[in-house]
């Protein structure tokens, strides 16, 4: 198995401390569960040798706008994981009611509703289907929000913003 870095990236919300044998088993648990049982449209691992920077995949679900596109996204921990959530961002641009130009992601499990029985696998669930269910009432992208109920034009949005990305 590969060697991965135990160091958690330096920030100023996150300081680079001596880190838990826990932290890394919790990590390297998560990555092992990833390998051997993943998640239909998901996929997730570290980026490079460290284990608290990952990059994940999500491929929309049929049924959705985002059907048959695969949008990255990276996953950073911190030192005191699970009891903090990682935060999640998408890479590859998405129009979306809760996503911003950013990548940020308005989602309650990555804030205020985290839980350290939560895990990526939880987390690139919850997303894929907020990508097909987002939640209007608390949007960050108001444009996406405003659009989200003419599904038609949405949907062309969506298509034309993800083949801009792929330029």
């Amino acid at each position: 198995m590969a060697s991965f870095s135990t160091q958690a990236p330096t920030t100023a919300t996150n300081p680079v401390k001596p880190q838990g044998e826990s932290v890394t088993k919790r990590l390297q648990q998560e990555l092992m569960q990833l390998m051997m049982n993943s998640e239909e449209g998901t996929t997730a691992f570290p980026n490079g040798d460290n284990l608290f920077e990952w990059i994940a995949t999500i491929t929309g679900s049929d049924g959705t706008p985002y059907a048959d596109q695969t949008y990255k996204l990276s996953i950073t921990f911190p030192s005191d994981y699970p009891y903090t959530a990682p935060t999640f961002k998408f890479v590859t641009p998405l129009f979306h009611p809760n996503i911003d130009v950013h990548g940020n992601i308005c989602l309650d499990i990555l804030k205020e509703k985290w839980s350290a029985a939560y895990s990526v696998r939880t987390v690139l669930v919850s997303l894929r289907s907020l990508l097909g269910e987002p939640n209007n009432d608390s949007p960050l992208n108001v444009v996406a929000s405003g659009m989200w109920d003419d599904q038609v034009k949405f949907a062309a949005t969506v298509k034309q913003k993800y083949a801009e990305a792929q330029k």
